[in-house]
């Protein structure tokens, strides 16, 4: 499906679908509001599926979208790229955080090579739909041409097509990419319209030198491109990363689709914000899995108005988040379902 076909099946949420969620949740066999924020979240959920209550967001898959980075040229990682190649091999192979995550809570994991530098051996579960070998250096010329990022946003959403045909109720966002930390920071800038220096993180941990120049090349970039936050494909063209654009694209292609798609990291916040960018209304299918350590989620987060989940002081990626994230996903429909009303129960009420 092309982009354009994508933000035209994306609709509000189901009004009617949310006040019968309201209804339910005060008749349960338990005090009105005692499960906090689980409760607003199964509404939200019954406005996505226009249904109350809402169906169980399983089986969930977790799609892990991998790409590498021009801007590692500057020294804003201490990490080799060919690690981004080496890890996308451990998660075909099953050895990843993630995947152990992922068997933990029942998860498939799809890996999508969306844009690493080295060519990838195949898999079962690996996607090559590499565009282009890494994105050029940001601070240099634009990082992807306009024709590039829309080509990675259509592999996001043709992913997320596929996986709910194949029977997917509940669509998970992982990434892998050394340096991804650094576009994502300039596209949080970008769309918010925070400081540099404020949303820009120590990613894979970095000393306070490095920190300092990772925010001097992001305001560079942004400086040298003066990207328009209401023009999302040009910004994710200017700073962004493959694996940025394919996951907006992922989640853009979740709520066409009305289907919840959990956010995970900083990586995934600022795809987020770029979906949002392309339509609105597509928050309505984002669920903030956990709040990373990086500080830019949390003020992507804010902007978008998502409460996260869970607050580990994760910053993985990998969609490592977002897996733990799902049982309680699950849980705050499952208790539309199941939970006994005060009539059915026989239970008195105040």
């Amino acid at each position: 499906m092309t982009l354009e076909n994508t933000l035209a099946a994306i609709r509000p949420a189901d009004e009617q679908a949310m006040a019968a969620a309201r209804e339910l949740q005060a008749r349960l066999t338990k005090p009105a509001g005692s499960l906090g924020s689980l409760e607003e979240l199964s509404v939200r959920l019954a406005g996505l599926a226009g249904v109350c209550p809402p169906p169980l967001p399983t089986p969930a898959t977790v799609a892990v979208f991998a790409g590498d980075h021009g801007v590692h040229a500057q020294g804003v990682t201490p990490w080799p790229q060919e690690v981004t190649a080496q890890m996308v091999a451990n998660f075909v192979a099953g050895g990843a955080v993630v995947n152990a995550f992922a068997r933990q809570a029942g998860v498939d994991v799809m890996v999508i090579d969306a844009g690493v530098a080295i060519p990838l051996h195949g898999g079962p579960n690996l996607l090559d739909a590499n565009i282009r070998r890494g994105t050029r250096d940001m601070t240099v010329e634009p990082a992807l041409t306009r024709e590039e990022a829309l080509a990675a946003v259509e592999v996001g959403i043709a992913v997320a097509g596929q996986l709910v045909t194949a029977g997917a109720k509940g669509l998970l966002t992982g990434d892998m990419g050394i340096a991804n930390t650094t576009p994502a920071a300039a596209l949080i800038a970008v769309f918010t319209g925070a400081d540099p220096a404020t949303v820009t993180g120590r990613g894979t941990g970095i000393d306070d030198a490095m920190l300092a120049h990772k925010s001097e090349v992001i305001a560079a970039a942004i400086a040298r491109h003066s990207p328009d936050a209401a023009d999302p494909l040009g910004v994710l063209a200017s700073v962004g990363g493959l694996e940025h654009a394919a996951l907006a694209g992922f989640i853009l292609g979740a709520a066409a689709n009305r289907v919840p798609v959990i956010v995970d990291g900083v990586i995934a916040a600022s795809a987020a914000l770029a979906a949002a960018a392309f339509a609105p209304e597509a928050v309505a299918a984002m669920v903030a899995g956990h709040r990373s350590a990086e500080p830019g989620a949390t003020v992507a987060l804010a902007h978008l108005g998502l409460e996260p989940l869970l607050d580990l002081g994760m910053r993985l990626g990998e969609g490592s988040g977002a897996v733990l994230a799902l049982p309680i996903v699950s849980a705050a429909v499952r208790v539309l379902h199941e939970v006994a009303t005060f009539d059915s129960a026989g239970v008195s009420e105040k």
